[in-house]
């Protein structure tokens, strides 16, 4: 047999070899690394984490690409991830991604992200989706925190992804769908999704156990610390504490890069798991060593750039590769980076592509602006600029430049010219808003900062026109963060660190302050807003219009809390500030529903209207406030009205549905349930009711169904399992019912109807004392539970008849 033909090299791997070939310096950090793999686990001297920090342009990075690559040679299975993986579950989809290329997947914990990714796109923009009910009772606020805080769930760990306030997940119909959704058919599943650090990290943990057994070492690495340690601090620190998510296998290496030390407060009792290495900048024999490399070897240059670069291993390389004149004593570290260019068009496009924060080649054309009579060969200049040594993530569409680098070419455009840099931030802003636009096509407006396309190039509009101008663009910066908390709370370390980025880059101290307490805000409280919209409100740039915005976006995070007293202050004081924002009207009418006010809450709905004659969500929220109300014909008429302004929108066909319903019309209620949820497949609400219409039309499978799917929308509420129970007690399958009312009262013990229903099953059965009790219970929760007493009053007779059906909304 012929000899095999040996197999070719990739484009990309002769570029790394070069570049490890092109790698010099840190001789000691590579050394200690290695000799770390030829101590078995056991030796006290062995690490099973090693910290490298230092400043931005230190050669973090490149270090760390070393080491990765050391690791491979004593037989690693290796994985990496930066920034870019700013939560737990971003993290442990990029490490199982990247184990699967090597041939070991994780398959257990592929199938837990898919359900996971799957329930939280579902989930998008439904946060304030659902006004039904009047809070959480206390018993369920009270379970809910003692399960939440058992579980780890508190504090709030990421964006989405470590668990949300207490006060939601107790909330009756409104709890856990208001903020997440997802497909959940078991309990373990509704868990991942309000606990994913909990539930994703011991099936981690497993993985790399039954892996490592494979293996001779596991090595996992961290970059870019400094911006993911709020996110991942206490998760990984956690992750080393024994009996906390399972036992980590002996052969497992973190590493970890960052411009800070390690937060003592998680890291303080584990110093002897820990190598702290602090990377400082080159030394000087170090950066001639680079220098000889790349064939530097004039004395005075030698000199010159040792003395620009100041040892930075990012600008000793680029000094290396353009050294210049060596007798320019006032050289900048810019000059320097082109001064081995002669070429002022490409000189130009790389001092201009330093002002957005990322570049494609079309924004490179809108960067380099081009000469009255005549053009530039733009992707000629992009494929140029991605030869230069400090840009990162080449040909990514995401490019970069290093922030050692970019910083004085910012400063020196902007000291230099100050109407060139404003022209040059005006039309990089209207380049993103062309793609913001673009973005927003078909796209709800209630939901355009859900959708990351938009939320990136409004953001980059912002962090332009902010660069161009931060006086008058700060009033637009600080309307653009009310509607993103007010959408999107999960999101809003993005837009704080845009104000930080412009007010660095721009210079301006008042940005760049707000910015940082607006991060801290929003990084300290987790998911919820409210912090961020209090520090929002004290900004005087602030009108009327944006400060009652700002109220009735904290008002409907409060509401969802639970926290009625707190969210009807904040509508109170939206009306109060802006009469006109009919926004806050209905939000408070909503409120006032809530508790009962119904009069005051038409009260509120009549303004709204007023202001808004066109608006259907005040309709809308008036045909509802009539069916609570017991006034069902009017609510017939005006939800027609609602449905017929606005016929896209699925929530006044879910309530018509109910109100025909009770109206004795199930035909006619079954066909707007069917319409509502054609409209939005994802109405768990409406799914729920249209089981109960099922029941009652003689389709217990159809019903069953429907509620199979609410639970997978909005895992773990006691009223899909009190439907269930009804479904099967009008079959006859009286012990499944009771089944059912069990599992209802576990999750609420104060859901009163449940207690009735439940007893109206146990008296099928015959257990007469057990439904006495839950007679007594309901009543005892609600004395006004008419149909409970009526029955509570006849069962003690003989001969009682059948139980009826226990009235419900």
């Amino acid at each position: 047999m012929p000899p095999s033909t040996p197999r070719r090299l990739s484009l990309q791997q002769i570029v790394e070899s070069r570049r490890r070939a092109a790698f010099v310096g840190r001789e000691a950090e590579l050394g200690l690394f290695r000799a770390n793999f030829t101590l078995p686990p056991e030796d006290p001297r062995h690490r099973f984490v090693f910290h490298v920090r230092g400043n931005a342009g230190v050669g973090k990075t490149s270090l760390l690409r070393e080491w990765r690559e050391a690791a491979g040679e004593f037989g690693a299975l290796t994985a990496s991830a930066d920034e870019s993986a700013d939560s737990v579950p971003d993290v442990l989809a990029v490490f199982a991604t990247q184990f699967a290329e090597q041939g070991h997947p994780l398959k257990a914990l592929d199938r837990l992200l898919a359900t996971y990714r799957r329930a939280l796109h579902e989930a998008a923009g439904r946060l304030a989706a659902d006004n039904e009910g009047a809070g959480p009772s206390a018993g369920a606020l009270a379970a809910a925190q003692a399960g939440l805080i058992a579980a780890g769930a508190i504090p709030v760990v990421g964006a989405l992804a470590g668990g949300i306030d207490p006060a939601v997940v107790a909330r009756g119909a409104g709890g856990l769908r208001a903020v997440f959704g997802g497909r959940a058919r078991q309990v373990e599943e509704a868990r991942l999704l309000a606990e994913p650090v909990q539930v994703l990290t011991p099936v981690f943990v497993a993985e790399l156990d039954r892996v490592a057994d494979a293996v001779p070492w596991i090595a996992l690495f961290l970059d870019t610390y400094e911006r993911t340690a709020p996110q991942l601090d206490r998760w990984l620190a956690d992750l080393f504490t024994p009996g906390r998510y399972g036992e980590l296998p002996a052969n497992l290496v973190l590493t970890l890069a960052g411009q800070r030390r390690l937060d003592p407060a998680h890291w303080g009792d584990r110093g002897r798991l820990v190598a702290d290495v602090p990377l400082g900048p080159f030394t000087e024999a170090e950066s001639r060593q680079l220098l000889h490399e790349r064939g530097v070897v004039a004395e005075t240059v030698v000199r010159e750039v040792l003395r620009l670069s100041g040892g930075l291993p990012v600008l000793v390389s680029t000094l290396a590769a353009n050294p210049g004149a060596a007798g320019e004593a006032n050289a900048t570290a810019v000059e320097r980076f082109l001064a081995g260019e002669s070429d002022p068009v490409r000189r130009a496009a790389a001092l201009a592509c330093a002002l957005p924060r990322r570049f494609d080649e079309d924004l490179v054309a809108v960067a380099v602006a081009a000469p009255p009579n005549g053009t530039y060969a733009v992707p000629d200049l992009y494929d140029w600029l991605h030869e230069l040594p400090f840009v990162a993530e080449r040909h990514s569409g995401h490019s970069r430049y290093h922030a050692v680098v970019r910083a004085p070419m910012l400063r020196l455009q902007r000291t230099g010219s100050p109407r060139r840099w404003k022209a040059a931030h005006d039309r990089l802003a209207e380049a993103f808003a062309a793609r913001r636009d673009a973005a927003a096509e078909g796209i709800d407006p209630e939901r355009l900062w859900a959708e990351q396309s938009w939320r990136r190039a409004a953001l980059d509009v912002l962090y332009h026109r902010l660069c161009a101008r931060p006086r008058t663009a700060l009033p637009e910066a600080l309307r653009a963060g009310i509607e993103l908390l007010a959408q999107r709370p999960s999101r809003a370390r993005h837009w704080a660190r845009t104000l930080v980025d412009a007010g660095e880059d721009a210079d301006n101290a008042v940005l760049r302050e707000w910015g940082r307490d607006l991060l801290a805000a929003v990084t300290d409280h987790g998911p919820r807003p409210t912090a961020a919209l209090g520090l929002l409100l004290t900004r005087a740039e602030l009108t009327d219009t944006d400060r009652a915005a700002a109220l009735v976006a904290r008002a409907w995070d409060r509401f969802r809390a639970g926290e009625l007293d707190a969210a009807l202050s904040d509508h109170g004081r939206a009306v109060a500030v802006d009469p006109r924002s009919e926004r806050a009207h209905q939000g408070r009418a909503v409120i006032l529903r809530s508790l009962g006010r119904y009069e005051e809450a038409l009260a509120d709905l009549d303004r709204a209207e007023e202001i808004a004659p066109a608006w259907a969500w005040a309709v809308r929220e008036r045909g509802e406030t009539y069916r609570r109300m017991g006034r069902l014909e009017e609510a017939l008429t005006v939800l027609d009205r609602a449905h017929a302004m606005d016929p896209s929108d699925a929530v006044p066909l879910g309530s018509r549905g109910l109100v025909r319903h009770v109206l004795g019309r199930p035909e006619d209620a079954l066909d707007d349930f069917d319409r509502a949820i054609a409209l939005w497949p994802e109405y768990a609400w409406a799914l729920v009711r249209r089981a109960r219409v099922r029941t009652v039309l003689g389709d217990p499978v159809g019903a069953l169904a429907d509620l199979d799917r609410a639970e997978e929308l909005n895992p773990g509420l006691p009223g899909t399992e009190g439907e269930r129970g009804e479904v099967y007690r009008a079959t006859g399958r009286y012990e499944e019912a009771v089944d059912c009312y069990d599992r209802a009262l576990a999750l609420d013990p104060d859901y009163a109807w449940a207690h009735g229903s439940r007893a109206a099953a146990l008296e099928a059965l015959g257990r007469i004392p057990e439904a006495r009790a839950d007679l007594d219970r309901a009543l005892e929760l609600d004395p006004g539970y008419a149909w409970a007493r009526e029955r509570r009053e006849r069962l003690g007779a003989a001969g009682v008849p059948p139980a009826g059906v226990p009235s419900r909304d």
